[in-house]
């Protein structure tokens, strides 16, 4: 039989990068352009991230390498930030300054009042209606490519949960800057259409940046130039927005490295999860949810099996 070893144990075996990077996308690029140069700078395929931007928007896009890819699903769910400039009065294809515009409506009439007003009516748990110009399947096609052939298709309306929606006046005529706190699954573009029907009037969003991804701030992106396996993070690092627990024995290690459903006391863990399981060194375990009232299961396992 041939002994399975590891390249930590092989002097010289180069060692798959793996851990998370905070990563500010500049306009013009995809979230998946931005995916590929990660891949091509830290030589490996091996690379996601945790919440599509538009490609004209700018701002956090918090990327996921080697294992840490597993995780990216707790730091999509996220609540995210942004910054972003509104122009009323104008309608496009696209909802945003890259489409055709496709309708006018006078709106200098409106008072800034009423605009706070009915933004702080589009805030707390809401429905949307996905944009055509977005990632959403339907029927098992993306709507933007559906949107390419110049067709529209009815989508089903989703909630979202929006926490904050500020408006404040720009100086230029009928243009507003808007922050937003939101639930993942927000379209940023479609609170502007909303905002501006509840004023009786159109509108597209000019600009959008997001400044940040739950705790991954802006302030701590890296630009692309300065993405490199030297700047990647510990996997742990990737779900650091979540509680954390350390497994205290020999004995919950082990379960959890095989994947075994623990009772929640043996974890002395509170609330509803997820959990980051932690070693006795600091390093990531597992991560674990509820299952039940009593018991709770690793969902992911970095930790390899012993």
């Amino acid at each position: 039989m041939i002994a399975q070893v590891t390249a930590e144990e092989v002097p010289g075996m180069a060692l798959e990068p793996e851990g998370c990077l905070v990563v500010d996308k500049p306009a013009g690029w995809t979230s998946h352009d931005v995916v590929a140069r990660a891949r091509r700078l830290l030589g490996t395929r091996k690379v996601g991230h945790a919440g599509t931007l538009d490609p004209d928007a700018t701002g956090v896009l918090v990327l996921g390498v080697g294992r840490a890819t597993r995780l990216l699903r707790f730091a999509t769910l996220l609540y995210k930030t942004y910054v972003a400039e509104i122009v009323l009065g104008v309608a496009t294809t696209t909802l945003d300054a890259s489409g055709e515009v496709t309708g006018r409506a006078d709106m200098s009439a409106v008072s800034f009042d009423e605009i706070r007003q009915a933004a702080l009516s589009l805030t707390g748990r809401i429905e949307q209606v996905p944009p055509m110009v977005s990632a959403v399947r339907v029927a098992g096609r993306r709507l933007h490519e559906i949107a390419r052939e110049g067709r529209e298709v009815e989508r089903a309306a989703r909630q979202v949960d929006v926490v904050r929606f500020d408006v404040f006046p720009t100086g230029e005529h009928e243009v507003l800057r808007v922050l937003v706190e939101c639930s993942s699954g927000t379209y940023v573009r479609v609170l502007a259409v909303d905002l501006a029907a509840r004023l009786g009037g159109v509108a597209h969003l000019r600009s959008l940046r997001r400044l940040s991804v739950g705790s991954f701030s802006d302030k701590e992106a890296l630009s692309l130039d300065e993405v490199a396996p030297s700047a990647l993070r510990p996997c742990l690092e990737l779900v650091r927005d979540l509680s954390r627990v350390e497994a205290a024995s020999g004995e919950q290690l082990a379960s959890l490295r095989h994947g075994r459903v623990l009772d929640r006391s043996a974890l002395a863990v509170a609330g509803e999860g997820p959990w980051a399981v932690v070693g006795p060194e600091g390093d990531l375990i597992a991560v674990c949810e509820a299952r039940g009232r009593d018991r709770v299961r690793p969902v992911v396992v970095l930790a390899p099996a012993r």
